[in-house]
């Protein structure tokens, strides 16, 4: 492993990024007594400044104040945030939001915009994966996760234990409480080779980012316990590392410090670390759109409802297309089809929000392209929108035959309350697997770090297993033990009985480690149940609130096709 720059945060010495000025002599210089005014002129604008902010701020509309201080409060420029509090209207507000994304857009000729996509992808993630007694994106894991990404190596102690020092922290054996450390190979405007230490003292989840490496250590406190190389030798005294001027509490190194160690160079890092994203300006290019015309192809559609922040929600857009209403061309014993695809989100004012537009290719070969006309082609499209009404146009166009499917619709994308419980869309899929690290919050189909793919008819063979996803939103994390309790049961009704006939509970110990958020992703097995039509119900009760969910879905369960001649034979 190369080198590394380690750095160590601690908001203690947030204090230390002022110096004040060294005078020398008796008094000071004509041009330090000129120049003093100045300064405090200054200070006093800077001040006033702030304050007016802070009275703008209060009087923006809660969507535009929770966008400024969640959805973007961490990759917004001081200048941008300042600019955006002196708008005077709406409508300037939406424009601002709107050149915000394009600014960042890596591709402007794109309609897509992959770096909007992937912050909000990051916030998802953060939620599901850093939470605990505070939502994901506030946590200092989830704050670094969605400023700079996902790191290239993870170092993770969950539960602590006993840790070999490196030298240039004294050596020796000690304890430790739970901590991560994180490298990053590069971080633009920052440098190379960049580590980050996050520690839970607590031991209750909650992980902070640290500049002292012997905040980790469980045993500082205990006298004669975890002695450094040299203090176990009687060369060095334990005691000596609460008399260090950088407030840390780390102990002297064996031999020589790296220049990473050094106070200055960990505190110039600090300020780095804690600063937006340099961003790239680019040209805001006009949007084209197009004009939807016929419709001679007939598909299907759907969208879901996940929570990001209380004021952005992940739309996935699927749409599924029958294979009969393709047209195929044979090539060299392959038969192809071609759809292009365009999609178009507005409010109902005509204000375009998200154009996106892909190509849905299907390859069969010829002696299978019978059996293949029961199997659809499926592609969806994950955009994050903001609580409100909209209008969704999607066209779609067969290469090989010009012919053109067209949907208009009304998309009323719901807000997640920050107070009260609460769940995402149902969905049910034939195909839920995790994703590889790499693959994690890319492509179709992945939510965070599995992928589901739903089943929009809702339709499955007993044999079949239905997979089922769901989001829980909002449970109440306990004050002392930092942990939520939840308790989850699926039902299985039919023709509105009143009891189930399929029902089983979600034992506490398989249930994923979660904060306020839980995440399930479950199979079940529909081989007990006859041909027919059911409704799935997911009871979820937050048993610290005594609040209780039901959210449902209906689903079919398929009797088994009929054999062949060629299977009856």
């Amino acid at each position: 492993m190369g080198h590394y720059v380690r750095v160590y945060l601690l908001a203690t010495l947030a204090v230390g990024l002022g110096v004040a000025p060294l005078a020398f002599g008796q008094g000071e210089s004509q041009e330090q007594q000129q120049g003093q005014p100045d300064q405090n002129s200054a200070k006093k604008s800077g001040k006033q400044k702030a304050k007016s902010d802070k009275e703008l701020r209060k009087e923006l509309d809660s969507q535009y104040r929770k966008w400024l201080d969640e959805d973007v409060v961490y990759i917004i420029s001081p200048e941008e945030r300042s600019a955006f509090l002196h708008l005077a209207t709406n409508e300037e507000r939406e424009q601002f939001i709107e050149q915000f994304w394009q600014r960042r857009n890596p591709d402007p000729d794109s309609a897509d915009n992959t770096f909007k996509e992937e912050h909000y992808r990051r916030i998802a993630y953060a939620n599901e994966h850093y939470s605990s007694g505070i939502p994901g994106w506030k946590a200092d894991r989830g704050r670094i996760y969605i400023m700079w990404g996902a790191p290239d190596e993870i170092d993770s102690h969950p539960a602590g234990g006993s840790y070999d020092r490196p030298s240039e922290e004294g050596g020796g054996e000690t304890s430790t409480y739970p901590f991560e450390d994180w490298r990053y190979r590069y971080l633009e405007g920052i440098g190379e080779n960049v580590e980050l230490e996050f520690v839970d003292p607590s031991m209750s989840g909650e992980y902070h980012l640290t500049m002292d490496p012997s905040e980790k250590d469980a045993l500082l406190m205990v006298p004669g316990a975890g002695l450094t190389q040299m203090e176990s030798m009687g060369l060095a005294s334990k005691t000596s590392r609460f008399n260090n001027t950088d407030g840390t509490h780390d102990a002297a190194p064996i031999g020589m410090a790296p220049e990473s160690m050094n106070e200055f160079s960990r505190l110039e890092l600090y300020a780095k670390i804690q600063q937006a994203p340099p961003v790239k300006f680019k040209d805001l290019e006009a949007v084209v759109t197009s004009r939807l015309v016929r419709d001679q192809v007939k598909f299907d559609y759907r969208f879901y409802f996940l929570r990001i922040t209380s004021e952005t929600v992940l739309v996935p857009i699927t749409v599924q297309i029958p294979t009969r209403q393709l047209s195929f061309q044979e090539k060299q014993g392959v038969d192809s089809a071609t759809v292009n695809l365009f999609g178009r989100i507005s409010t109902l004012s005509g204000r375009i929000v998200q154009t996106f537009e892909d190509t849905v290719k299907r390859d069969v070969p010829a002696a299978l392209l019978q059996q293949a006309q029961a199997v659809p082609s499926i592609y969806q499209k994950a955009v994050p929108l903001s609580p409100g009404l909209y209008r969704l146009d999607i066209v779609l166009k067969d290469v090989n035959n010009g012919n053109v499917g067209v949907v208009n619709t009304r998309l009323a994308v719901p807000r997640f309350e920050d107070d009260h419980l609460s769940s995402s869309s149902l969905i049910l899929a034939d195909q839920i697997s995790p994703v590889s690290s790499k693959d994690i919050g890319l492509g179709q189909f992945v939510l965070g770090d599995v992928k589901v793919r739903p089943k929009l008819d809702a339709a499955f063979g007993a044999a079949d297993g239905m997979g089922v996803f769901l989001q829980i939103y909002n449970l109440k994390v306990d004050d002392k033990t930092h942990k939520s309790d939840a308790s989850v049961q699926y039902r299985v009704m039919k023709d509105k009985t009143a009891e189930p006939v399929l029902k089983f509970d979600i034992p506490k110990d398989k249930l994923p480690e979660h904060g306020e958020e839980l995440t399930l992703e479950n199979i079940i097995t529909l081989g007990s149940l006859a041909p027919g039509a059911y409704k799935l119900e997911v009871a979820v009760t937050d048993n610290l609130t005594k609040q209780t969910i039901t959210p449902a879905m209906d689903f079919t369960v398929k009797a088994p096709s009929a054999p062949t001649t060629a299977q009856r034979r």
